[in-house]
């Protein structure tokens, strides 16, 4: 027989979204009052971006590298491990990608490719020394990786500077040698104002080898196995250190393309105007979305379309700083309430467990029947 639903459980996990923004709506709310704004104001002038059609195309240009930064981080935590340098990762990945991608000449098909794997395995290549720092000598990848990330901005910086920036007199902007229009990936929407970004198509094919790989494949089993019981996997023959390893390289090749809409769909060169931390704001959207490919993408969403609208709340007087207080309240009250329904659906299977036994052998077989 069918196993009845837990209508609780499912209740619990339904409720949590909505009990989440409530609470973060009531938290936000109380800060804009507190700091002698109106949080009517604040609501409608974010409320009334909903409808604007450039105002979602500029969410979703905001999203797609926010969604690919997320993954990278999500791929760590589904075993435990905190990959905190996805920042780093990606902006060593796009000094290279747009150094390399500028001194060779091939067809445009090649060319994109060649600057995909170059910010890959340029990501992956600057992960492999957390991996190694873990693997070899237990240091924390945290820790590891929070400090790679001042040497990869210090590292950077002084390559772009000193080494790398083409200086054009009269120009303020420094900027490395741009790539040829071979290499170029072209907009999906585009104008003087508003543009969509062809990588959006990269954003949904990793979401879905996201979700093959990590829920369908034996390596993804195996790696979820290792985050959920290190010891229990070691005993059944997954080897631990080489689990550590390979996820950490897998997650900074996926850092590694974070800035790829920038240096081959926008600015088509590496520059000082870049748009940054958004390795820092990938570790928020992974959070909020829980590590779910689609929850993620929701995650991304609501972070890029509350920096969209964001900026219209200087047209009323209103610091958009706002909306950095706003997205931080939501992560905080995701984690918080997703941890409290975690422990409530605990407990209901662990009541319904208890029932089980109190009924007896012939009722608890009626039961799991």
């Amino acid at each position: 027989m069918r196993k009845p639903l837990n209508w609780r459980s499912i209740s619990i996990s339904a409720a949590a979204p909505v009990v989440s923004l409530l609470i973060a709506a009531a938290i936000t709310s109380l800060l804009l009052v507190v700091s002698g704004f109106n949080p009517a104001d604040v609501l409608s002038t974010l409320g009334g971006r909903v409808g604007d059609s450039a105002t979602w195309i500029d969410t979703t240009q905001r999203a797609v590298p926010l969604y690919i930064s997320a993954i990278a981080v999500a791929i760590g935590f589904k075993m435990n491990l905190f990959n905190i340098g996805v920042e780093g990762q990606y902006r060593v990945a796009m000094l290279a990608t747009a150094v390399i991608g500028a001194a060779v000449s091939l067809p445009a098909p090649l060319h994109v490719l060649l600057c995909i794997l170059v910010a890959m395995a340029a990501g992956s290549l600057w992960a492999t020394i957390p991996a190694i720092l873990k693997v070899q000598r237990g240091i924390n990848e945290v820790i590891s990786t929070i400090m790679l990330n001042y040497i990869a901005i210090g590292l950077t910086a002084y390559l772009f500077s000193d080494v790398f920036a083409v200086r054009i007199p009269g120009e303020l902007n420094p900027k490395t040698k741009e790539l040829p229009r071979s290499a170029w990936v072209p907009n999906l929407i585009e104008d003087n104002l508003h543009n969509l970004t062809g990588f959006i198509f990269l954003a949904a094919i990793l979401g879905i080898a996201f979700y093959l790989i990590v829920f369908k494949s034996r390596f993804g089993f195996q790696l979820r196995a290792s985050g959920a019981n290190p010891t229990a996997a070691r005993t059944s023959g997954i080897n631990p250190k080489s689990m550590i390893f390979r996820t950490l390289l897998i997650s900074g090749a996926v850092a590694g393309m974070v800035g790829l809409p920038q240096i081959l769909g926008d600015k088509h060169t590496y520059s000082s105007d870049l748009q940054l931390n958004l390795g820092f704001d990938g570790i928020a959207v992974a959070l909020l979305g829980r590590n779910s490919p689609v929850g993620i993408a929701i995650g991304a969403l609501i972070f890029g379309f509350l920096d969209s609208a964001g900026r219209f709340l200087d047209l009323e007087s209103i610091p958009k700083e706002i909306v950095t207080i706003m997205q931080g309240v939501i992560v905080l009250t995701v984690v918080i309430v997703y941890e409290l329904a975690r422990r409530l659906r605990e407990r209901t299977v662990q009541e319904a467990a208890s029932k089980m036994l109190e009924a007896g052998p012939t009722d608890a077989a009626a039961v799991v029947a």
